[in-house]
């Protein structure tokens, strides 16, 4: 694996992590019980994320990007 490769690769994991905290802490914000299905149930909270856009919407834009940048360091 090359050095871009990998480092795609770990951007994009590091961006996607980043993001499924920031949506548990925009679902434990509105609702306790969002939180916890957000910790118990990650796609979940993408899911709530889409929802709540005005609140969670730069979480989305992150998660996007390290969507993007995994599968071009897959590939």
């Amino acid at each position: 694996m090359d050095p871009i490769s990998t480092f795609l690769l770990t951007a994009g994991i590091i961006l996607l992590a980043g993001s499924w905290l920031l949506l548990i802490f925009a679902a434990c914000g509105e609702d306790f019980t969002w939180g916890l299905f957000s910790v118990f149930l990650p796609p979940l909270a993408y899911f709530y994320g889409l929802f709540v856009w005005n609140k969670a919407g730069d979480a989305i834009k992150m998660a996007a990007v390290g969507i993007t940048m995994v599968a071009l360091g897959i590939s």
